[in-house]
């Protein structure tokens, strides 16, 4: 699957009004605004899909219904599905765009299809064999949009839509009839049935009093499922609590100190399945003061897709070599993050945690939706290595950012939108 061309980190407190133009980039806009008149082609009611097994096909039943005076000539039928969902054969006479996320608009897949037949007023069509979807092994939490005109749909313009390969299909008159609804487009949720396990590193930092060293802790969504970061998802935010002896030099971008421990907003798209984003801390080893150790955790300890609680939290350990004491620093260790390092984070982000949705905001006020934001606060000159496996696994009771604003309004009707900050992606 292709990428997307950058990542960028989302505020939790960066909303705003999104307009219709988002709806119309994922197919999802108004039927009809003001005193224009209501489409003469529309559908039949689609429900909501649930139970879902990922990796099984999907049962999407489209009706479409002439409720005009004339027959159309000619009819496109437009699906689009989120990253959970997959075309895997798509006919002939349809064309298939993979586009990435960008700005506010998640993950999608699309295909507009053109049926060049006649559609007679007050007949009602469906597709002879009905366009298949399937749910991927990451599917989750998803939403189709369906929608018909007697116009060609524009592609998006940020990847170039390819002709589909197998059979074509056609409409045919539904055996069941159908008077149609009063909408041209809907939108499906389609919920399967799956588990998502968020997971955070540590690190071991070695060095002399004096030093500066490197800090990097991460979180990653393991999976097995995606999530997708909006309204009515619980949210959660990285809080980070560093070792008795040290101080920072500088803090990751994305990281914002809450009393004694750094909250670290989270980006949407590590909350995607095998996405991860990367904090990295420069610090001063002030002092060597026995038993110093710090945390990585979630501030949230309590998403319902996350069953495993083992790795909620992290350590960060830190080894002082040579003397007691070295430098000028000795003294500021303890007030920047030394006097909690008893603590695992989670205690701390108790508090501090269920300000996830402010402290995610916090920490991602200037961010972006991207899985590696770390490297953008570059390390100092000391030694540092990541914490093996170790992982983190939390939730805060706080509801998610908006994983694209498009797609929230497609979602609340109503739509509310992070204002986004983007950043650049980073290859490795």
């Amino acid at each position: 699957m292709q990428t997307p061309p950058y990542r960028r980190r989302v505020s939790r407190s960066a909303i705003a009004t999104l307009g219709a133009a988002g709806l119309v980039a994922l197919g999802a806009a108004p039927a009809a605004v003001g005193d224009e008149a209501p489409p003469s082609l529309v559908l039949g009611e689609i429900e909501p899909i649930t139970g879902v097994t990922p990796g099984s096909p999907v049962d999407l039943p489209v009706v479409v219904v002439n409720k005009g005076t004339t027959t159309v000539d000619k009819v496109w039928i437009k699906y689009t599905a989120t990253r959970g969902l997959a075309f895997p054969e798509v006919p002939s006479n349809c064309l298939k765009q993979y586009v990435g996320a960008y700005d506010e608009m998640p993950e999608r897949w699309i295909a507009i299809c053109a049926f060049d037949q006649a559609v007679k007023p007050g007949v009602a069509y469906t597709p002879r064999k009905p366009f298949a979807v399937e749910a991927e092994k990451h599917a989750f939490d998803d939403e189709m949009w369906v929608s018909v005109t007697d116009y060609e749909p524009s592609p998006d313009e940020n990847s170039t839509p390819l002709p589909g390969t197998a059979p074509e299909i056609e409409l045919v008159e539904s055996p069941t009839g159908g008077t149609g609804s009063s909408a041209d487009r809907f939108r499906v949720p389609v919920t399967s049935v799956n588990t998502a396990d968020y997971e955070v590193t540590g690190a071991a930092l070695r060095g002399k009093a004096g030093d500066t060293v490197t800090m990097k802790v991460t979180f990653t969504n393991t999976g097995p499922g995606w999530v997708w970061s909006r309204p009515g998802t619980p949210w959660t935010s990285v809080l980070v609590t560093l070792p008795a002896g040290t101080s920072v030099v500088k803090p990751d971008f994305y990281c914002k100190p809450k009393g004694k421990v750094y909250n670290c907003g989270l980006t949407t798209r590590p909350t995607e399945h095998l996405e991860t984003a990367t904090f990295t801390f420069t610090l001063r080893i002030d002092k060597k003061v026995a038993g110093a150790r710090g945390s990585v955790a979630l501030s949230n300890r309590t998403l319902p897709f996350d069953p495993d609680k083992a790795n909620d939290t992290a350590p960060i350990t830190l080894e002082v070599t040579g003397g007691e004491s070295g430098g000028t620093g000795g003294s500021t260790g303890g007030s920047d993050g030394g006097s909690t390092s008893g603590s695992t984070g989670g205690s701390t982000g108790g508090s501090d945690g269920g300000s996830g949705s402010t402290s995610g905001s916090g920490g991602g006020s200037t961010g972006s939706t991207g899985s590696t934001g770390g490297p953008s606060s570059a390390g100092g000159a000391g030694t540092a290595t990541t914490g093996g496996n170790l992982a983190a696994t939390g939730t805060s009771s706080a509801t998610l950012p908006i994983a694209g604003a498009a797609a929230v309004a497609a979602v609340a009707g109503a739509g509310t939108v992070l204002v986004v900050r983007r950043r650049a992606r980073q290859h490795s």
